[in-house]
């Protein structure tokens, strides 16, 4: 699970109406991370990204394929970095990726705390109209850390797993949760998770009426 990319972003422009966004971003070769991010890292809405319990976005390289595979003319654009990310590495996933789960990258400390929900600025940027769609219907959002600890993360370090504290809540897991494809025992496993966002946790209550 080698660290491959690095990506920070100062504030641009999109869509017809130039709303600000942070989705461009440049590849780097080391950060400084502390509990809001890539030091110098630009989240324009923070609403859904930023603060500190979405301070890195991490995107499946995997992913990138699978979306070259439904819009083939999208090849030259659909690569790492792209989506908006902060981190890329191999052979990590939502299918292998655990909501909770702690690792420590370079001398920093990190901790899963929710998938990502992709929007708008997704299609304007990749002038793809549905994209965001096949995105959310896939479940290749991505997902979200929290720092633990701040530190420095440079390219070529690896995400080395100090703790697991739910085993059975996959990111993938909690995006069937989220677009309504779980079971109820899931539902509320997964509501429960150790380490998923508060807000999140509030907001699966709230919709499926948890104790």
């Amino acid at each position: 699970m080698k660290i491959i990319g690095l990506y920070s972003g100062k504030l641009s422009n999109i869509g017809e109406k130039l709303s600000p966004t942070g989705i461009y971003k440049q590849s780097v070769k080391q950060v400084s991370v502390d509990e809001l991010g890539i030091i110098g890292d630009i989240q324009a809405d923070k609403r859904f990204h930023g603060g500190p319990e979405k301070a890195l976005h991490q995107y499946a390289l995997g992913s990138y394929e699978k979306i070259i595979k439904r819009y083939p003319l999208l090849y030259k654009k659909a690569r790492s970095g792209m989506i908006g990310e902060n981190l890329s590495a191999i052979d990590m996933n939502e299918h292998n990726v655990y909501i909770g789960d702690i690792y420590k990258v370079g001398s920093a400390i990190l901790q899963v705390s929710s998938p990502r929900i992709p929007c708008w600025k997704i299609d304007a940027k990749f002038k793809q109209p549905d994209l965001n769609r096949f995105i959310s219907q896939h479940r290749l959002n991505g997902w979200y850390y929290r720092v633990v600890q701040a530190g420095d993360i440079t390219l070529n370090d690896e995400f080395i797993l100090q703790k697991r504290p739910n085993t059975n809540v996959t990111v993938d897991t909690m995006l069937k949760v989220i677009y309504d494809k779980a079971d109820n025992q899931v539902v509320e496993m997964a509501a429960n998770a150790i380490g998923l966002d508060p807000e999140w946790q509030k907001r699966l209550q709230n919709k499926y009426h948890l104790v």
